[in-house]
């Protein structure tokens, strides 16, 4: 366990209190404090960052600098600004797949295509927009993402958890900060992987596209595990498990091995184009049949924040991937299968 209340316990909100939260620090040592926040609270790294240069941190009741590394026995005491109005949340009329729902908690499949929360472009059709209008509780997040727990981005598909209430939130976001929330992904790669390949490269912003990331040496640590599920002709089936979970991280690690995900618009290296010769032909066929970046999140695994009990979750191919992976396998006859994944053995 990374932190915890102190004995007194945090400070709760009263009708007319801005929200203040205690807590010690009981690991040997942790990251800087900007990124031990932002694990801790659920919220990015760059709003622990501002709440720290603003005051709001004190460690030991002291003004700490954002680059402090903590140590076992220091107490980190946060004091939330009061906030300005948040935006109205329009509720966004989206039939969503619910894969498990109880009274803390949500597992849901998100459609490729779907932002996750309102960002410039997309206030009003968002993710979360479609949960307001479904009616589902939502935890009041810190970082003014309600019920979020972690994204997938707009064009991936597959499973996320979402927080109904803030305690659910805040065990949900220590066990993901300390690596104990199982997040596997079934991608589509050019090339052919060989057994299983180990990757840990940092990765952080592309310096001169804010948009893009890559593996960069002052980036955050990140490290994945690709497993080959099935090999095709001129692409694999692959498994990927994240032990960190940065931003592009599978797109950004497997297009450094160069395994760039099919149908990756941003990563995917040339797509088709890198193929040459007698498969040339059946990988632009492949690429036509893809969409989108061919990726999934395919499996969730975490601790329940209120029953204790281990869960785990599969979600199966998706329906507008079926023909790219049916035209890399070369078997038509697949098209009629509706557990792609659990054919191939991906979760075995």
């Amino acid at each position: 366990m990374v932190g915890r209340p102190p004995p007194s316990g945090p400070t709760p909100p009263g009708p007319n209190t801005i929200p203040r939260i205690s807590f010690q620090v009981t690991a040997p040592s942790t990251e800087r404090l900007d990124r031990f926040l932002a694990d801790q609270l659920a919220i990015s790294r760059t709003q622990a960052a501002k709440l720290i240069a603003n005051g709001a941190v004190q460690v030991n009741d002291q003004r700490p600098r954002a680059s402090r590394a903590l140590v076992r026995g220091d107490l980190v005491c946060v004091q939330f600004p009061e906030a300005a109005p948040p935006r109205e949340l329009v509720p966004y009329p989206l039939a969503l797949s619910a894969v498990h729902e109880d009274d803390v908690l949500l597992v849901l499949e998100k459609p490729a295509g779907l932002v996750v929360h309102p960002a410039p472009g997309h206030w009003d059709d968002t993710l979360l927009n479609a949960l307001v209008a479904r009616g589902t509780p939502l935890s009041s997040s810190a970082g003014g993402r309600p019920g979020i727990v972690h994204r997938l981005d707009k064009d991936t598909s597959g499973l996320m958890i979402v927080a109904k209430t803030d305690a659910a939130h805040r065990a949900l976001g220590r066990a993901l900060g300390q690596r104990k929330v199982g997040r596997v992904y079934a991608a589509l790669v050019w090339g052919h992987v060989h057994g299983t390949l180990d990757i840990d490269a940092p990765v952080g912003r592309h310096p001169k596209d804010r948009k893009r990331m890559m593996v960069l040496a002052t980036g955050r640590p990140a490290r994945s595990r690709v497993e080959q599920v099935a090999r095709f002709e001129t692409c694999d089936l692959v498994r990927v498990t994240l032990a960190t979970g940065r931003t592009h991280q599978v797109r950004v690690h497997l297009a450094h091995v160069g395994h760039p995900v099919v149908g990756d618009p941003v990563y995917g290296s040339g797509g088709a184009r890198r193929v040459t010769g007698v498969q040339r032909p059946r990988a632009e066929a492949i690429g036509k049949a893809a969409p989108r970046q061919a990726l999934h999140a395919a499996v969730l695994r975490f601790v329940h924040p209120t029953t204790r009990e281990q869960q785990e979750f599969h979600s199966e191919w998706p329906a507008d991937l079926r023909s790219a992976l049916v035209e890399a396998s070369g078997d038509p006859k697949l098209l009629a299968r509706p557990n792609l994944l659990g054919y191939f053995g991906f979760f075995e």
